[in-house]
């Protein structure tokens, strides 16, 4: 599949790939990113409505309970009332005194004078001898059939009821009710406490939104709308059942408009009844805001992206008509004709690209010429190099004439007597017949180990007592390949410089074994060794890149054929101290010794 997609972009033409990536690139990207835009405002406004409203319902929750307080402490009061308990209860002979008894009895009044919250205060008896005077209502069959009295009578808890009395003074309000038991008289009666409707509707009158609350029975008590006071939840149309919900954030049409309805609920205190409180908004209403942003935003976005193609158009014109241009001229050129001269204007890219056109014209030109010269130079070259070969050739020395001559000096001094002489003439003819074999670029470590052994006899030879050497060979290692000359450089090393300024003997050891998949390679000496300092030039010299002068020749030659095979970690390592003598060391991973 990539290798489609790529045969696709490269054969498409190079404006249709500007257009395509401005497309691909640029257009619908921003496309996308402004409809997640606009996706997101219309979701952070939504958001931030339905945040806003719970916070409002919270604090109509929060006045509604303060409200209703007040009416419930004065019923509270009004339970434990002696001149309540006297009124209610007593048995009034005739009019006069009962219209006395009323006048002298004002609580009711004051309250209503005190407290705006409340409207009317109705206390509800079956004392027979009261009169309906708005205050003290005797109790008939008609009072008896209501809800709120039946629910009154059943306890002493505080019941709220929107009551839509149909008497002579009807109530209309939202109001409380409770029963006002009297056990020294064997007697009870019920109390009602109307609410300030106007008070109500005040608490609601500056929400933003369209906010109802109803009582028990599904009544809207208070509203943003007052028209809506009194009647049902199912009155209103909201959708669904909204009693029934629980408390919640809801999603429904109303009025064919998709809304958002919040619920909520209110139970007071001392109290068995509680209300219901709802807030509707209109999400189009909430979100039209977000969506005129948007929408300025996406004609902006639009003219900007159609100017902005125009401009590809105008720029990739441009840039295929030199291009077409710059491979006209290309085509003459491969056509043999090395005249030409690229007129290509503009110090871009592909004005840059005509300049090294008509370089490359002109350097083809030069070469062509530097070619006939060169093969008339090479054709003298190769007759005088045929003649250095033959003279070379005649010059050569026969290397068996020098076996033969050193094999000859060590028979007359083994004849003569002289074991040691010819034993050391045996190991140098066995040293130098190796070294000049050396040509296949791989050897064994045993087949290395002979020419370390001869080498170190030999120097023993030499120096005699000042020269101890030890080797220590692991069985296992014995066939496995190395490069060739890699470690008798290193024991020559630690030979020279081992026994340099310093009489006592000097040990060299080398050590080879395998560990974790590796060969490992040591050459140790107990010469005077070497400073930090002068390590340290050392391995600057082995490592370095110019070519160093003196002994460090060896060591350098080595260091670069390991890592050039093995890698950097696989080169030489040196440790050194003053009196202490000197360690040199490399590995060699076992599992490429084949390709040595």
């Amino acid at each position: 599949m990539n290798r489609g997609v790529r045969l696709l972009m490269n054969n498409m033409r190079m404006r249709n790939k500007l257009l395509f990536s401005y497309v691909l690139i640029v257009m619908i990207p921003v496309l996308v990113v402004g409809g997640c835009v606009t996706f997101y405002l219309r979701e952070q406004a939504l958001n931030s409505a339905i945040a806003q409203t719970v916070n409002n319902v919270e604090k109509i929750k929060s006045q509604t309970a303060n409200l209703l307080r007040v009416p419930t402490d004065i019923s509270n009061g009004l339970m434990f009332d002696k001149r309540l308990r006297e009124m209610a209860n007593r048995r009034y002979p005739g009019m006069v005194e009962l219209m006395n008894a009323y006048h002298q009895y004002k609580d009711f009044n004051e309250y209503t004078q005190q407290y705006r919250e409340i409207a009317t205060i109705r206390f509800y008896s079956y004392n027979p001898t009261l009169v309906n005077n708005l205050e003290f209502i005797p109790v008939d069959s008609n009072i008896e059939r209501q809800q709120w009295f039946q629910t009154a009578l059943k306890g002493t808890a505080i019941n709220w009821f929107y009551i839509q009395d149909k008497e002579d003074n009807p109530v209309n309000r939202l109001s409380l009710v409770r029963q006002i038991p009297f056990p020294e008289y064997n007697t009870k009666g019920v109390l009602m406490i109307s609410l300030s409707q106007t008070e109500l509707n005040h608490m609601l009158s500056k929400e933003p939104f369209e906010t109802l609350i109803a009582d028990r029975n599904g009544i809207v008590v208070a509203a943003t709308r007052p028209q809506s006071v009194g009647q049902t939840l199912g009155d209103l149309h909201l959708g669904f059942d909204v009693q029934r919900a629980g408390k919640g954030i809801y999603e429904a049409k109303i009025n064919g408009k998709s809304s958002n309805i919040i619920v909520d609920e209110l139970l007071p205190a001392s109290s068995v009844s509680g209300f219901t409180i709802i807030s509707v908004f209109s999400t189009e209403h909430i979100v039209q805001g977000a969506n005129r942003i948007s929408l300025i935003g996406a004609l902006c976005v639009l003219a900007v992206l159609v100017m902005a193609l125009i401009l590809i158009t105008i720029i990739s014109w441009l840039i295929t008509k030199r291009l077409q241009r710059l491979s006209y001229e290309l085509g003459k050129v491969a056509a043999g004709d090395f005249h030409v001269v690229s007129s290509v204007e503009g110090r871009d890219e592909i004005g840059d690209l005509s300049r090294r056109f008509n370089y490359m014209v002109n350097s083809i030109r030069q070469l062509m010429a530097q070619v006939y010269e060169t093969s008339e130079h090479n054709n003298r070259l190769e007759l005088a190099q045929k003649d250095i070969k033959l003279k070379m050739m005649a010059s050569q020395i026969n290397p068996h004439f020098l076996f033969n001559a050193l094999e000859s000096i060590r028979m007359k001094a083994h004849l003569n007597g002289e074991a040691e002489i010819a034993t050391t003439v045996r190991l140098l003819g066995r040293l130098m017949r190796r070294n000049l074999e050396i040509g296949s670029g791989k050897t064994t470590v045993l087949q290395e180990l002979d020419m370390v052994r001869s080498y170190l006899q030999i120097q023993q030879f030499r120096f005699g007592n000042r020269l101890i050497y030890e080797v220590n060979l692991e069985e296992s290692a014995t066939d496995l390949s190395i490069p060739p000359l890699i470690i008798q450089p290193l024991v020559e090393n630690a030979v020279i410089h081992g026994l340099e300024n310093k009489e006592e003997p000097v040990t060299v050891k080398v050590d080879i074994a395998i560990e974790r998949r590796e060969l490992k390679i040591k050459v140790e000496d107990d010469g005077i060794g070497m400073e930090a300092g002068q390590l340290t030039r050392l391995l600057a010299r082995i490592r370095g890149t110019e070519e160093p002068e003196g002994s460090s020749i060896g060591l350098r030659n080595v260091h670069q054929r390991l890592t050039l095979m093995y890698g950097e970690r696989y080169g030489l390592h040196i440790e050194s101290a003053l009196q202490e003598g000197t360690t040199v060391y490399f590995s060699i991973p076992r599992g490429e010794e084949s390709n040595v």
